[in-house]
């Protein structure tokens, strides 16, 4: 082989690995948005993944370089054309697959799903690397130095596969259409492939093989795209919005025979109102929008960390004249609060992740709504020490923090309840808290902290029935038991597991499991 063929040789086998190793990351990275609306962005999805991967190219490095030592240099077009015609299954068999794996529970039912979804994929992919090795080992001097520059050349590939998903294709494109695209490639790479092995290698039959597997893909191409068709909700709800973010999928649902409206992210629901007047129906935003009633005084400046549905920020404008900032992390979860709730800021309206924008925030607050732990994953870093601590430094003397919090009342599962209290203690002298709907055990839970004076619910500012009403809804927690919730030690998701497993549970018997499934 002369110079010139073999530039061309290595060429082609660096652009290979460069191509599969982009891919292995953007499978990877979608996977946990493709499972994510059905079993919840959480620590537990990404474990899964995670391991699944790992897993899977532990198998592929292994198959593959037994492969690669008994094939005599041929085959490696065969390899990458599985991997395109698995990874375009995925979107195709995703629904059925969530849907089977349902009944496993949350931790069991992620990894079952990715191991069925991504592992074929994945364990092919895995075996492009020892495969490329035998092949550069032949023409190039030593095994080492092939071995490194395949594998470097790899992760080059990871990286920037990683970077382009996250920085440009997942803005613009949807999970689904990325995946299927990614596929495409992969199964136009092993055709290529497959026609120098005939040529250079003297491989009569090499072609054949990627040729058929590329032509069964793109014969499945329209029923994959149509898997894809949103679900409508049908004669019971009516989605009147859809759009995939990079944090979840953010729908508009309404229920026209219950006057109900519904802003949800994935499994969670983050805002209600009635369609016909606008109004919240969560029960929990009363009591929040009580607050600046039993305020020692008048509060002028406001602080809602998830703004949801936008409902708090109105309430504190129209009845109290309260000018209020907003911090939310999703842009389609603002949009969707300004298109179809009707919100409209009265003060800053800031979109990021709240643990990095509270940094660059001036206080003083009189109220900060922290509003981030309905149902779904839990962002855990914002209920630490450390994370209330910054709160605690933006709000005023006479200020209040109110924390609203999903979880169980009794039981082992009251843990997290009590995790949250002992934190939120650590930080605030003075709390109290509140139930939703008294007597149900699965409830939100409003903790109303000060840093010095306690609140009064005989306020002159109330009136005597909503003095008696948020009496009513005085809620005891033993935090004796809780553990401290801190950056270094924050076991929330965990003790929040049988919580994001109910939650989800309502959502499915609400709406169905067909809204969950992309």
């Amino acid at each position: 082989m002369n110079d010139s063929t073999q530039l061309f040789h290595r060429t082609g086998l660096f652009l290979t690995v460069f191509t599969t190793g982009a891919s292995v990351m953007v499978i990877e990275l979608l996977g946990t948005r493709m499972i994510a609306p059905f079993y919840g962005a959480s620590l537990y999805v990404w474990s899964s993944l995670i391991a699944v991967t790992m897993i899977a190219l532990a198998i592929g490095y292994f198959v593959g370089g037994r492969w690669a030592d008994t094939s005599k240099r041929t085959g490696l077009s065969l390899i990458i054309a599985l991997a395109g015609i698995f990874t375009l299954l995925i979107p195709l068999l995703t629904r059925t697959v969530l849907l089977a794996t349902d009944p496993l529970g949350l931790r069991g039912g992620a990894f079952v799903s990715a191991l069925i979804l991504f592992s074929p994929s994945l364990t092919l992919l895995g075996m492009v690397g020892p495969f490329a090795i035998k092949l550069a080992t032949s023409q190039l001097e030593g095994v080492g130095n092939s071995a490194g520059s395949i594998y470097a050349v790899s992760t080059v590939g990871s990286v920037v596969g990683t970077l382009v998903l996250g920085f440009f294709l997942f803005p613009l494109l949807g999970s689904r259409q990325i995946l299927i695209g990614t596929g495409i490639i992969l199964l136009v790479l092993a055709v290529a492939i497959a026609v120098y092995e005939q040529k250079k290698l003297k491989v009569s039959v090499a072609i054949l093989p990627s040729l058929v597997i590329a032509v069964i893909g793109l014969a499945l191409l329209p029923k994959i795209v149509g898997a894809g068709h949103r679900y409508t909700g049908g004669s019971q709800f009516q989605i009147q919005s859809e759009r995939e973010s990079l944090y979840g999928w953010v729908r508009v649902i309404d229920q026209k025979a219950r006057d109900l409206r519904l802003l949800t992210s994935d499994a969670s629901t983050i805002g209600a109102s009635s369609i016909s007047d606008g109004q919240s129906r969560l029960s929990y935003q009363d009591i929040v929008g009580l607050i600046p009633a039993l305020a020692p005084q008048k509060m002028h400046r406001a602080l809602i960390i998830g703004l949801g549905a936008g409902h708090m920020a109105k309430v504190l404008h129209d009845r109290y004249n309260i000018v209020t900032d907003t911090l939310e992390i999703d842009p389609a979860v603002a949009q969707a609060a300004v298109d179809y709730f009707g919100y409209q800021p009265t003060g800053k309206a800031i979109i990021g992740d709240a643990r990095y924008e509270i940094r660059h925030l001036t206080g003083p607050y009189d109220l900060i709504i922290h509003d981030c732990f309905t149902g779904g994953s839990e962002p855990s870093h914002l209920l630490t020490v450390e994370t209330l601590a910054q709160l605690h430094g933006l709000l005023s003397e006479q200020g209040i923090l109110a924390l609203n919090f999903v979880a169980f009342a009794q039981g082992e599962h009251a843990k997290a309840l009590a995790a949250v209290s002992k934190t939120l203690a650590e930080v605030f002298p003075q709390q109290s808290v509140f139930i939703s709907e008294p007597g149900r055990d699965f409830n939100d839970f409003i903790f109303l902290a000060t840093k010095k004076q306690p609140i009064d619910l005989d306020a002159k500012t109330l009136l005597g029935s909503q003095s008696a009403w948020l009496k009513e809804r005085l809620f005891p927690v033993d935090n004796r038991n809780g553990v401290l919730l801190t950056d270094n030690l924050n076991p929330l998701e965990h003790l929040q597991t049988a919580k994001a497993e109910h939650y989800r549970h309502v959502i499915v018997d609400w709406f169905g499991p067909e809204l969950l499934v992309r």
